[in-house]
């Protein structure tokens, strides 16, 4: 069965606090080299934060499984910008669970782009297009030691509450 084809209605430019213009669009699998290249460049703690303190090989498998996305059910936001090339400096995902009223979202900025208001338009674009495609709960686990995150998520008006299975994990849940 082949995914469904990338929603490229769905791009979208703005203006961060500080910076060049940011695009929002849908990954696309033509985005290996730049994901590779972001994922490459994150910090030892953005990936500690991003992977849940788990150690995931960035293998060209691996990297291929990010960019290759079943939009029908899925979606994957990439924020980039254009200097001499495009460059990646931002992924948020929502993958939804089987019986799909529900989602897990994860995200992820380049460490020189933090605090400038990438993941929050990540994020918010996120929930707009879940909304929009029928998903009726989003959620996600959060390292307990990432407060940027925590702080992030409840300004976005998600709830916090414990992780049933982990205890040094949050988990955000916001209700469509």
């Amino acid at each position: 069965m082949r995914p469904a084809p990338v929603p490229e209605d769905l791009a979208e430019s703005f203006q961060p606090v500080v910076g060049a213009a940011v695009t929002l669009r849908p990954l696309r699998p033509e985005d290996i080299d730049i994901e590779s290249a972001f994922v490459q460049a994150l910090s030892p703690e953005s990936r500690h934060n991003r992977l849940l303190g788990g150690a995931i090989a960035i293998t060209r498998e691996y990297l291929e499984q990010l960019t290759r996305v079943d939009y029908a059910r899925d979606m994957a936001l990439a924020a980039t910008l254009m200097l001499e090339r495009e460059i990646l400096i931002g992924v948020a995902r929502y993958v939804r669970d089987a019986d799909g009223a529900a989602a897990e979202f994860a995200i992820v900025v380049a460490d020189a782009w933090h605090g400038r208001g990438i993941g929050k338009r990540l994020l918010q674009r996120l929930v707009v297009i879940a909304r929009g495609r029928g998903v009726r709960t989003l959620y996600g686990d959060v390292l307990a030691t990432n407060r940027p995150m925590l702080g992030m998520v409840t300004k976005l008006g998600f709830t916090l509450g414990r992780n049933p299975d982990d205890a040094t994990l949050t988990r955000a849940s916001l209700t469509l």
